[in-house]
């Protein structure tokens, strides 16, 4: 699912998500993710030319600031 890439700096980087990889991994249908997009509350994402790409790290990040405290 994520390939190693060389950066431009020549350290490795994980290839561009694509939203049907990002939805298997959140486990949401691809038209969330759209949906998501159009109201500006998923995970960033990038648009290079028509396509959508989205990077992992930012994937993760967004999911790790949907954590909830049920304690509170």
């Amino acid at each position: 699912m994520q390939k190693l890439k060389s950066g431009a700096d020549g350290g490795a980087r994980r290839a561009l998500a694509t939203p049907v990889e990002v939805s298997e991994y959140l486990g949401v249908p691809v038209a969330t993710l759209y949906q998501w997009r159009h109201r500006g509350i998923g995970p960033k994402v990038h648009k290079l030319g028509r396509h959508l790409r989205y990077r992992w790290a930012e994937v993760e990040a967004w999911v790790d600031g949907q954590a909830v405290d049920l304690a509170a």
